[in-house]
C-alpha cells in the first residue's frame, strides 16, 4: 500500500464552508476514505493510502469549486460529491450547478443538485409532457414549480394551471369546515407552500385573483381544453386510469405539462390501479414525452431522508423476492 501527500488550494475565505461547521464535511471525507486532512494557509494537505488521497482531493476540489461559485456547501453537497467521485463523474457537479432556474423571493438560487434531476430539468424545457417520478425529497414538485414561475414570468406562458387529487394520505378527515375553497385548500397546501416560497404571497394572490395561477382539484379540469398553460398534475399515484386518461387529454396547444408522482405512496383504496402507473406504460414510446425516473441519490432533503427512502427501497425489494420465492 503506497502512502501519499497531495495538497488542495483552498482560499482561506472558503475553507469554513468546505470543512463545516465545526469540520464536520472534513471529518465526513476522512472516515469515508480513511485519510488525514490537514489546513494551513489556504493549502490542505491530504495524506493517506494514494487512491484513497486521490479521491479525497477530488472531493475537496468539487467543493471548492461549488464554494466559488458563491453556493453554501451542504451535507447534501458532500455526500453526492463523494458517490458521484466514487462513480469517476465528479465534473458533473459543477456542470449541474450551472443551471439555474430562477431565485426565490429571498433570493435564494433554485437549481438542480443532482445529475436525475439536471435531466429531469432538462426534460422540461425540452418536451412538452414530462413524468417525474421518483420518492419523497427529489425535488420533483419544487423544480416543476419553479420551472412553470420562470415560463410564466418570461411570457412563455399565459397562466400557471397546478393541480392534484384531492384524497386523503389514509386518514379519514371527516367533513370539513368552511366554504368550497375552504374544504379544498388542505389537500393542495404543498403546492402553495412553494408558489409563495418563489414569488412570493402577494404576488401569487394577485395573479390568482386575475386567473393566471389556478390552484384546484383535479375533478376541476374535466370538461376544459388547457391552451398556452404550464400545468403541473402532483401526486399523480393517486389518480385512477380515467381521471388519468381525462388529464391527458385537456392538453391545447401552447401548453407545456408537468406530471409528479412517487409509485411507493399510493393513497388509493386497496387493490386500485394507479393511473400514473397505467399512464407511464400507455404513452413511454409516444414522442415529445419524456419519462424521468428519481431515486434516492437524488434526495435533496435532510441526509437522514435519503437513508430513510434507500432502506424502504430495500425493505420492498426483499417483500418482492420473498412472494417470488413462494
Amino acid at each position: 500500500m503506497s502512502l501519499s501527500e497531495l495538497m488542495v488550494d483552498i482560499p482561506a475565505e472558503h475553507e469554513n464552508n468546505v470543512f463545516g461547521q465545526f469540520d464536520i464535511f472534513a471529518k465526513k471525507i476522512e472516515r469515508t476514505f480513511q485519510v488525514t486532512l490537514i489546513a494551513r494557509d489556504g493549502v490542505v494537505k491530504i495524506l493517506g493510502e494514494h487512491t484513497a488521497a486521490d479521491k479525497a482531493k477530488r472531493v475537496m476540489n468539487q467543493l471548492t469549486e461549488l464554494s466559488k461559485r458563491g453556493n453554501t456547501v451542504t451535507e447534501q453537497n458532500v455526500d453526492y460529491a463523494i458517490s458521484l467521485v466514487y462513480e469517476d463523474q465528479e465534473e458533473e457537479l459543477v456542470e449541474i450547478d450551472k443551471d439555474l432556474i430562477c431565485y426565490t423571493l429571498q433570493g435564494k438560487p433554485v437549481k438542480p443538485k443532482t445529475l436525475g434531476q439536471k435531466k429531469y430539468v432538462d426534460a422540461i424545457k425540452n418536451g412538452m409532457i414530462t413524468f417525474g417520478l421518483g420518492p419523497a425529497g427529489t425535488g420533483k414538485t419544487y423544480l416543476a414549480m419553479a420551472m412553470a414561475v420562470t415560463a410564466f414570468k418570461n411570457n412563455e406562458v399565459a397562466r400557471i394551471i397546478l393541480t392534484r387529487p384531492a384524497i386523503e394520505a389514509g386518514e379519514k378527515l371527516g367533513f370539513l369546515p368552511g366554504d368550497l375553497q375552504s374544504k379544498i385548500d388542505p389537500y393542495l397546501r404543498p403546492l402553495y407552500d412553494a408558489l409563495y416560497q418563489i414569488m412570493g404571497a402577494e404576488s401569487f394572490l394577485k395573479n390568482s385573483e386575475r386567473g393566471l395561477i389556478e390552484v384546484a382539484p383535479l375533478a376541476y379540469m374535466r370538461g376544459r381544453t388547457l391552451d398556452n398553460a404550464f400545468i403541473i398534475l402532483d401526486e399523480a399515484q393517486n389518480t385512477t386510469p380515467a381521471q388519468m386518461k381525462m388529464f391527458l387529454t385537456r392538453i391545447g396547444f401552447g401548453s407545456k405539462v408537468v406530471i409528479t408522482g412517487d409509485s411507493t405512496q399510493k393513497d388509493l383504496p386497496a387493490g386500485s390501479i394507479s393511473g400514473l402507473e397505467v399512464a407511464v406504460n400507455v404513452v413511454k414510446n409516444i414522442e415529445d414525452i419524456s419519462i424521468c425516473s428519481l431515486t434516492s441519490k437524488d434526495v435533496v432533503r435532510h441526509p437522514l431522508v435519503q437513508r430513510i427512502v434507500k432502506a424502504y427501497e430495500e425493505y420492498e425489494k426483499k417483500g418482492v423476492k420473498k412472494r417470488r420465492s413462494r
